[in-house]
């Protein structure tokens, strides 16, 4: 039996995780506000999607220039990823949005979008 290795210590994604949990505790992260909930709370979701959406697309650019998908695979990502961001636009307009507005503030992470 082999003992594990000491732990490094906290690596910078702990502490940008730690910092962004002390920012939501503050409700600095969420801005809500009672009058425009429904509103503030698609915001958040539609950006989260969209954010979301764009790290699938650039996990689809990265396996196809490394020649993991057959071309029906990229027909297929690519169709996909097209529909999702048709989807979240349409979404988007139903709240009022604009695609800027879907940026998310994620203090010391940046704006996802």
């Amino acid at each position: 039996m082999t003992a594990a290795a000491p732990h490094p210590g906290p690596s910078p994604c702990d502490e940008l995780l730690e910092a962004a949990v002390e920012r939501i505790e503050a409700g600095a992260a969420l801005d809500l506000d009672p009058d425009t909930v429904a509103e503030d709370l698609a915001r958040i979701v539609l950006g989260l999607m969209e954010f979301l959406r764009q790290l699938m697309e650039l996990q689809a650019i990265r396996r196809m220039e490394a020649g993991s998908l057959t071309p029906q695979e990229e027909e297929r990502l690519g169709l996909t990823l097209m529909r999702a961001e048709e989807a979240i636009a349409a979404q988007a307009r139903a709240f009022g949005l604009t695609p800027d507005q879907l940026s998310l503030d994620l203090g010391p992470l940046g704006r996802t979008i």
